[in-house]
């Protein structure tokens, strides 16, 4: 379904990936592992073509794209979640979730959509006249989420959707976001709680410095020594 092969991303002269490959097959859900500054997030941008790529190709369904224009990323099924989730503060919960609907492939069924994700998120349907910038982070979360589900993506982005949660939150996060890969989402997840992020990936990629360092299935990462004493404290 997608596949980047020997990416380059640089910001001006700093160059902040090297050689990167990977792929995510349709169904799946993928963990993007690794420290803070590893390059995990300018990936993820460099996918949803936000930043400018130097070298290497990403294909998303038989179609290159790392020189297409982001709309038209958007317009092929990319759904990217930021970091920080990045609402519009003073606008409802629910015209931010109308916003995500934005794209042509998902504005007839708008209001299907938004029944969608009220389903999902019920607190976020308690709360769909409240201004966003008012929410708890973990509402806000689900609201950026939600957002992302709206354009209807045939693969959801997500960059550190745990960030700055209360246990209890993440560990709701992380059913929801099984839960979307069930109902048919394939889904790219960066996230630094590894051990939660693996038990919910079918694969994972680790990223170290710009570069994949290791990858394999879920079981074979939490089986790695390296993994277990460099990540889950082990």
């Amino acid at each position: 379904m997608l596949e980047v092969t020997e990416l380059a991303v640089a910001y001006g002269d700093v160059q902040v990936l090297w050689d990167v490959s990977l792929r995510v097959e349709r169904g799946e859900i993928v963990a993007l592992l690794g420290a803070n500054g590893a390059g995990k997030t300018t990936l993820l941008r460099a996918i949803s073509r936000t930043v400018p790529v130097r070298a290497g190709t990403i294909v998303l369904e038989g179609e290159r794209i790392d020189r297409s224009p982001s709309a038209h990323v958007v317009e092929l099924g990319v759904a990217h979640v930021p970091e920080g989730r990045r609402l519009w503060p003073d606008m409802s919960v629910e015209d931010n979730l109308r916003l995500g609907a934005y794209p042509r492939r998902a504005r007839a069924g708008a209001s299907s959509a938004l029944d969608y994700v009220y389903a999902m998120f019920p607190r976020v349907a308690d709360r769909r006249r409240q201004i966003a910038g008012t929410l708890s982070g973990g509402e806000q979360q689900m609201v950026a989420i939600g957002r992302g589900l709206m354009s209807k993506p045939s693969i959801l982005m997500l960059d550190e959707p745990s960030l700055g949660l209360a246990p209890i939150v993440v560990a709701e996060m992380f059913e929801t976001v099984r839960r979307i890969n069930a109902e048919g989402t394939t889904v790219l997840l960066v996230e630094q709680n590894v051990r939660q992020a693996l038990e919910i990936a079918t694969r994972g990629y680790v990223v170290e410095t710009g570069r994949v360092v290791s990858s394999g299935t879920r079981e074979e990462l939490l089986g790695s020594d390296e993994i277990r004493k460099a990540y889950l404290g082990l």
